[in-house]
């Protein structure tokens, strides 16, 4: 008799696999995401061709990836640190984006963050 009472896994996707997929961007390869944030920490590919458009209108990378992680923190401190999702604002390139840091478990229990749009999951 099977232990899972939901019955065997029909399909599963990895959060490694979303980042070799290019579905995920990891983040964690900067020295500045390093800097705020000791877990893993991801985007979507939607958010990432938001940083990649920014760089195009002169803001450097590390600048973009600060302001992230500042704006990120400065609301986690301000809001309830008990939620997984905090929303925000930022400004990438020369426009204000509404962004969403998530923290949950990823491949492992161990918490990860990912950041996205507010319509993605």
């Amino acid at each position: 008799m099977d232990s899972n009472p939901f019955g065997e896994v029909i399909f599963s996707y990895s959060r490694q696999q979303a980042i070799d997929d290019g579905v995920l961007v990891n983040l964690s390869q900067f020295q500045v995401i390093r800097v705020y944030w000791s877990r893993s920490f991801c985007c979507t590919a939607t958010v990432w061709s938001i940083i990649e458009e920014g760089t195009k209108s002169g803001s450097d990378l590390d600048g973009i990836l600060h302001d992230i992680s500042w704006a990120a923190k400065t609301m986690i401190s301000q809001r309830n640190r008990e939620a997984d999702t905090i929303s925000f604002r930022v400004i990438i390139g020369n426009r204000a984006h509404d962004l969403k840091l998530h923290v949950g478990p990823g491949d492992t229990p161990a918490p990860v963050l990912t950041l996205m749009l507010l319509d993605e999951d």
